[in-house]
């Protein structure tokens, strides 16, 4: 051996015994030897040292379907290279604990210098004293993926050279610096918060993340905008669109006042093109911005299917036709009131209008839009109209299940339910929802909705067998207070933007790590005692963000649009699902029943109001929950064994919670890992696999949609707004896709957001035996032989997950 070969061999094995200094169990000395042998291999003479540790991270998560610690190491090795690049040298111990709080500092001044953050976070902080503060050992929390994504996305580096400037306990002090920095007692508060984000019990999403306490603080999720039938409204959007883009924003624009296809322009005497062609258009300029240098330009047209163009809207993302009236950037969803889903089930006729011809219809909801359609039905048949179109309603809905599963598109959301249990129905009408479908606040020509979100995770409050409710209600209460103080320390893109929030002060407290909590407690997501959790939980969530958003009010004052409100009327969300029955004139069978001491909530908002005009919305924390390393949302585990990509790269996924249980019984070893593997990550057919397991650890394409629907109708009872929620659909048979969205509606769901279907493969199969196990495709489902992921949208390469969070954006947080 060469003193070269020596002086490698040397720095790979004091690079891994460093790393496995927590996980020595996973990392014995007799495997040691064999994996620096694996990781010398890929070297050549006179490798650079991040050579060394690029190699050593490639071979440990090649093997982390096989042996999963293997991920935390090599979180441990890739939190080694990134202390050196930041601190510029290779430290341990003290020396390291030392450094690791002075590069905090130094770095947070060299950041304020060069303009990238506020220089308040000097004024107002006592640095050293948050130095002091800081927990590096938090860092230790995170895995692999997770810190491969903040490195590659969050952590604060200089424009000019891309030098990284924060470590990971930097970052979430920065977070919370930045959204303390108008508190009264900032210095305090800036610990509470950073204490909530650094134990990951709660997290903001992620235009949050990018930008507390920088020089241009865009804070906010998503905007919510209103086109008017207007040529220069309509330019006058696509600049606003261009702007709130561009400081991370995700859109959701709402189309429905622009005349249909064919209808008179009185100023020149032509006929209209419609709305098809200006759909194009903002689908350029949504592709066209990077938002803020770190995702592309995201955004959702809304089409209410009255309009006459909707059949034209339900083609906007074929991959066939002319491309001009093709939107291959820019998302879509139907916007659908209760009446057309009464037509549907009684098999009655559906009449299309232009919005020229029937505007009172666009801000109608309920009774009073179903009196007012049938006005212009009747004015429709006795020749009053220029232009209408009718056709069987059962036929218009097949359509849109049938572009749904073909493209994907267009998402189906209900009007009414967001409309009839907004607690602003008295300033005005939710026209859309936004791009994750979560959102439901009123826009107009002069409002702009912004949402600003951040999600709480139920995982990290689980203790001693049980949700730990104290420790959720301090959660909750920290987490409110650094929403609304992304209200006002918000940078606005747009002036409609600022007024609106300002006014109306909405925030949207999510949860995320639901199926991670329930796989803890050895609850199956696919039982009605998950149905429970998911109601009293989210009861739980509820009644202490209604609370604290009044105690807030009382603190602050209570958002200025207050008065007339469903909460200056008495109403909390759970009242207003009786309310949409009314409306209906049908049951919402949902259990609603409070459990809390409700009474407490109503009278502190009758004596002070609310802060905020909303409060909770779910949405789907794709990346974030990468971060916490916890289970999106409120959705199922995708897989016990997959590969997840992201912006970040391609990431082995396996589940701890299965491996361990399988390790406590004596049935994890190279044959268990093989037969998952062969079976794209399910254990359903693997008969050494206990039954109560099989039943713990469906994925999600094994628990029935419905069944799914079900555990968020519950949990909607309590929620303001809505819920983000992927159908993840097994099947392609079109009477069950039919059954699972009529449920949705039935059940009084809000929004629905993306369909899911099965892949023809998952997982890799190449290092499989295939004499013992036979073809590489086992599934023998009808999409075999073609990939299919979101809705049915064919792809070559895609993998299953490839769009949960796709790489080129989606907004999700």
């Amino acid at each position: 051996m060469s003193q070269q070969q020596s002086t490698t061999t040397a720095k790979i094995e004091s690079i891994l015994k460093r790393a496995r200094d927590d996980y020595e169990a996973a990392l014995p000395e007799a495997k040691l030897g064999s994996l620096v042998d694996d990781v010398e291999r890929d070297l050549y003479d006179g490798a650079t040292p991040d050579e060394v540790y690029q190699a050593i991270l490639q071979t440990l998560t090649s093997r982390i379907e096989r042996e999963p610690d293997f991920k935390r190491i090599a979180a441990a090795v890739f939190r080694q290279r990134y202390y050196r690049d930041v601190i510029g040298e290779d430290l341990t111990g003290f020396d390291l604990d030392r450094e690791y709080r002075e590069t905090f500092q130094a770095n947070l001044k060299r950041a304020v210098e060069i303009d990238l953050l506020d220089d308040r976070l000097l004024e107002r902080f006592d640095l050293d004293d948050l130095a002091d503060y800081l927990e590096p050992e938090r860092d230790k929390q995170f895995e692999y993926m997770a810190m491969e994504t903040l490195y590659q996305r969050y952590f604060l580096k200089t424009e000019e050279d891309g030098d990284h400037l924060e470590l990971p306990q930097a970052f979430w002090m920065r977070v919370g610096m930045g959204l303390a920095i108008e508190e009264d007692t900032p210095q305090q508060r800036a610990k509470e918060f950073y204490d909530v984000l650094s134990k990951l019990e709660f997290t903001p999403s992620t235009p949050t993340l990018f930008h507390s306490g920088s020089t241009h603080p865009q804070l906010s999720s998503c905007y919510l905008t209103t086109v008017s039938d207007d040529l220069d409204d309509i330019f006058t959007a696509y600049k606003h669109h261009a702007k709130l883009s561009k400081w991370s924003g995700g859109l959701g624009n709402d189309w429905t006042n622009l005349r249909s296809d064919g209808a008179l322009i009185e100023s020149t005497g032509v006929e209209s093109t419609g709305v098809v062609p200006f759909l194009r258009i903002s689908n350029d300029v949504t592709a066209a911005i990077n938002r803020s240098g770190k995702r592309r330009g995201a955004a959702c047209g809304y089409l209410a299917c009255w309009h006459l163009d909707f059949p034209s809207f339900l083609d906007l993302k074929r991959n066939t036709g002319d491309e001009r009236r093709r939107t291959p950037d820019m998302n879509t969803a139907a916007w659908i009131p209760d009446l057309f889903m009464k037509r549907v089930e009684s098999g009655d006729q559906w009449t299309l209008f232009s919005p020229d011809e029937a505007p009172e219809l666009h801000d109608l909801s309920g009774e009073a839009f179903e009196e007012k359609y049938r006005e212009y039905e009747t004015k429709a048949e006795d020749g009053e109209l220029r232009q209408y179109e009718q056709m069987d309603a059962e036929s218009l809905w097949r359509q849109m299940l049938t572009r749904l599963f073909e493209t994907g598109h267009p998402w189906l959301t209900f009007k009414d339910p967001c409309n009839i249990r907004s607690p602003q129905d008295h300033v005005g009408t939710v026209h859309s929802s936004n791009l994750c479908t979560e959102i439901t606040l009123n826009t107009s020509e002069d409002e702009h909705a912004v949402c600003n979100l951040g999600s709480i995770n139920y995982a990290t409050h689980i203790a001693n067998g049980t949700l730990d409710r104290d420790h959720l209600e301090e959660t909750i209460e920290t987490a409110m207070r650094m929403l609304d103080n992304v209200v006002d320390l918000c940078f606005y893109p747009t002036d409609e933007a600022k007024h609106s929030n300002m006014q109306h002060r909405p925030v949207g407290l999510g949860t995320m790590g639901f199926h991670d909590a329930l796989m803890e407690l050895g609850v199956p997501m696919d039982s009605e005692k998950a149905v429970e959790k998911s109601n009293r939980w989210q009861e739980f969530v509820s009644y202490h963000a209604l609370y604290n958003s009044s105690k807030l009010a009382a603190e602050r004052g209570a958002y200025p649009s207050f008065d007339g409100s469903k909460w200056d009327r008495g109403m909390l969300p759970q009242d207003t699902v009786d309310q949409l029955e009314t409306e209906r004139g049908r049951e919402i069978p949902t259990e609603r029943e409070e459990s809390l001491d409700w009474y407490l909530v109503r009278e502190h908002i009758a004596e002070h109001g609310m802060r905020n005009s909303n409060t909770m919305a779910i949405a789907p924390t794709a990346t974030v929950s990468t971060i916490n390393g916890t289970t999106p949302s409120i959705e199922p585990l995708y897989s016990n064994l997959y590969v997840k990509s992201n912006m970040s790269g391609d990431f082995t996924i396996i589940n701890d919670k299965l491996v361990a249980d399988l390790q406590e019984r004596d049935l994890w070893g190279q044959e268990m890992v093989d037969r998952i593997k062969y079976h794209d990550g399910s254990i359903q057919e693997i008969d050494s696999v206990p039954d109560d397991l099989q039943e713990l650890y469906r994925g999600a394409f094994e628990i029935d949609p419905r069944h799914q629907l079900r555990l968020t109708a519950h949990r909607q009872t309590w929620i303001d707004q809505s819920v983000s929620h992927n159908v993840f659909f097994p099947s392609t048979d079109g009477t069950l896709l039919d059954d699972v969205y009529k449920l949705a509606w039935e059940l009084g769901l809000k929004t629905t957001y993306y369909l899911r279907t099965l892949g023809a493969s998952q997982v890799e199969k190449s290092t499989l035996d295939m004499s013992e196990y036979g073809k590489t495709q086992h599934r023998n489902d009808e999409s075999a032989g073609e990939a299919v992921s979101d809705g049915g949208r064919r792809s070559d390469d895609d993998s299953d997950l490839c769009t949960v969070e796709d790489p080129t954006c989606d907004a999700c947080q």
